[in-house]
C-alpha cells in the first residue's frame, strides 16, 4: 500500500472528497492546501464520456489561458527559414538538422510548430512525436504559415490539451503562484475550450467527471453543473 507524506495527508484531511464543488470554491479549497518548495502546476483533469477507440470522437484542441500559463515554454519551429523563426523568439528552428536529433532522441522542447511546406519532411518523425503530444497539426494550430502570430500565442499561454487512449484528458491553467482570480478566470477559458471540442454528432454525456488539483495535493471534485 503506498505511504502519504505527512503534508499530504494534512491537505487530505481539509478536502471533502465526497463534495462536488462550485469552481471558485474548489481554487479557493486548493489555496489552503499544504505548500511544497517549488511553485506547483495547476490542472484540470477530466473524464470523458466518449469511445477513445472511434477516431470520429477524437478530442484535441487549444486554449489561450487570459494569464498564460505561468510556464516557461520552449519552442521549436520546423521550417526552412530558421533565422525568421529564431528572430520571432523560437529557442530552436531548422528542417532537417532538427529531424535528425531527434531521430535519435533529443526533446528538448515543450512545443513543436511547422510551416506548411515543412510538414512534408516532419511526418518522418510522427511515431516520435506524436505519442508524445508534440507533432504538429492544424487542428491544434500548430502548423501554420504566420509564425509571428503562433510563436506569441504559445509564448503567451496558448495551451493544447489532447485525449489519451483511456479517455482521460488535462489541461494545464496555471501555477500555484497566481492569484484565486486569475485561476478561476483561466479554468473557466479552459472549461469554455474543452466543452466546445465535443465531437460532431456526439450523443450523451460528454463530460463525465472532472476534478481541479495542484501537482503535490489532492484532487478537488467539481460540479458537473459546470459542463451543461
Amino acid at each position: 500500500m503506498k505511504t502519504r507524506s505527512r503534508r499530504y495527508t494534512s491537505s487530505a484531511e481539509i478536502t471533502d472528497h465526497s463534495k462536488a464543488y462550485e469552481l471558485q470554491e474548489a481554487i479557493e479549497g486548493l489555496s489552503k492546501q499544504s505548500k511544497v518548495k517549488f511553485d506547483e502546476s495547476i490542472e484540470l483533469s477530466f473524464s470523458l464520456g466518449v469511445d477513445p477507440k472511434q477516431t470520429s470522437q477524437s478530442v484535441r484542441g487549444t486554449v489561450n489561458l487570459p494569464h498564460g500559463s505561468g510556464k516557461d515554454v520552449k519552442v521549436l519551429v520546423f521550417t526552412e527559414n530558421p533565422e525568421e523563426a529564431t528572430k520571432l523568439g523560437a529557442e530552436h528552428a531548422g528542417l532537417e538538422d532538427l529531424i535528425s536529433k531527434i531521430k535519435d532522441g533529443w526533446i528538448d522542447f515543450d512545443v513543436a510548430l511547422s510551416t506548411t511546406s515543412a510538414m512534408k519532411s516532419v511526418r518522418s518523425i510522427a511515431r516520435v512525436l506524436g505519442p508524445r503530444g508534440l507533432m504538429p497539426t492544424p487542428k491544434a494550430g500548430t502548423v501554420t504559415d504566420n509564425l509571428e502570430e503562433a510563436i506569441k500565442d504559445v509564448k503567451a499561454g496558448r495551451v493544447e490539451f489532447k485525449m489519451d487512449k483511456t479517455g482521460a484528458m488535462a489541461v494545464l491553467i496555471g501555477k500555484r503562484s497566481f492569484s484565486n482570480e486569475q485561476l478561476v478566470e483561466n479554468a473557466n477559458s479552459a472549461i469554455q475550450a474543452v466543452t466546445s471540442s465535443r465531437p460532431e454528432g456526439f450523443k450523451g454525456r460528454f463530460v463525465k467527471s472532472a476534478h481541479v488539483s495542484s501537482t503535490m495535493n489532492p484532487s478537488l471534485k467539481l460540479n458537473s453543473a459546470i459542463f451543461n
